[in-house]
């Protein structure tokens, strides 16, 4: 692939599982252009940014454009607010178009420095103007809605309009989840994503609302101010392909964030996603989908030719992943100061074709 691997939302290293042993790596496992068209629906309006010409219809086929963004991990040294808004910085400079970082409390047994997203992303909004941030992703089922309601809001407003809101069920679930006696159950996990989702956008219309539900019960409550975005914070799903579920979840929000487990997710396999979406999409509303990978920042050339497969698929979103792993941190070694380094480095060589 020239280069590239693609790999998920934030697709962690294979590491082993002391609670529940190798059953959890199957268990992850297990867990056309008119369509596509019709999917990534409308232009939105947009800043300038870097450009690939696909050849087929993508987001905005008329003009062939993809944003470009970064996803990494805030553990570390970049566990610092001020450590990860001077690296958004950076990437502002560098031409990328959006800044997106990991949520978790625990990521494995080696116990990295992590931060709390929303602290360090409200420090990202106050470093930056122009790029798009959020969280790939938030575990929605192991936070209370209306709380990231009120935080999601609030961090929108703080940067003018540039959140985006990523959720999935969550990974590693014994460690983030199982550490502190939290559901685990990937399908009761999904009932309550289901209606965090449904809770998140009737808070933020700002209008009286009330939720009955099997998880969550709110009394009617008027949520006020609303965030700067309407009708909503952009929400991106993420999800494992080829398992639909996450994929039929996704055509009901704002976009679809897939990787595939162990294997790099091809273009060919992306069309036939954003094709499966479309078919579940209720209208032609604007639509994300987003890949992420890893492209080399010393061959633009190179890169730009890998994006442009994807952009034929649909992709309308290349996120590269400067996860230390990429650049040969073990799977629970301690974070390094090189392992910063090598995330800056990547990121000043900016996004591909830019």
């Amino acid at each position: 692939m020239l280069g590239a691997r693609v790999t998920g939302p934030s697709t962690p290293p294979a590491v082993p599982d002391p609670m529940r042993g190798p059953d959890i790596e199957s268990a992850r496992r297990n867990r056309a252009a008119e369509r596509v068209r019709a999917l990534v629906g409308p232009c939105r309006a947009r800043e300038p940014t870097a450009t690939v010409r696909a050849n087929g219809d993508g987001c905005c086929a008329t003009e062939g454009t993809v944003r470009y963004g970064v996803n990494l991990p805030p553990f570390g040294d970049l566990a610092d607010p001020r450590a990860l808004a001077a690296l958004a910085r950076e990437a502002e400079e560098s031409g990328w178009d959006g800044f997106f970082i990991w949520d978790h409390v625990v990521y494995d047994p080696s116990f990295h420095p992590i931060a709390d997203p929303w602290v360090g992303l409200a420090a990202v909004a106050l470093a930056t103007k122009r790029v798009r941030l959020g969280t790939l992703v938030t575990p929605l089922a192991r936070r209370r809605p209306w709380q990231v309601a009120r935080e999601a809001a609030t961090l929108d407003r703080l940067s003018g309009g540039r959140l985006v809101l990523g959720v999935g069920l969550g990974d590693p679930v014994p460690w983030d989840f199982g550490f502190f006696g939290e559901e685990e159950d990937a399908r009761a996990r999904a009932r309550r994503l289901d209606e965090g989702l449904a809770i998140l956008a009737g808070l933020w219309s700002g209008e009286p609302f009330s939720h009955e539900g099997e998880h969550y019960h709110l009394r009617e409550v008027t949520f006020l101010p609303t965030p700067v975005q309407r009708p909503r914070v952009p929400i991106w799903v993420g999800g494992w392909w080829p398992n639909k579920p996450p994929m039929r979840r996704a055509a009901r929000w704002d976009g679809v964030a897939p990787g595939k487990w162990g294997e790099p997710l091809a273009p060919g396999e992306l069309r036939n996603l954003t094709a499966y979406v479309a078919a579940h999409r209720a209208d032609g509303s604007p639509f994300d989908v987003v890949v992420t990978g890893e492209t080399p920042g010393g061959d633009r050339g190179g890169g730009t030719e890998v994006v442009a497969r994807y952009a034929a698929a649909g992709a309308t979103w290349w996120i590269e992943d400067v996860g230390p792993w990429r650049f040969g941190l073990g799977a629970e070694d301690p974070w390094s100061p090189e392992a910063t380094a090598s995330i800056r480095e990547r990121i000043r060589q900016g996004p591909p074709g830019g």
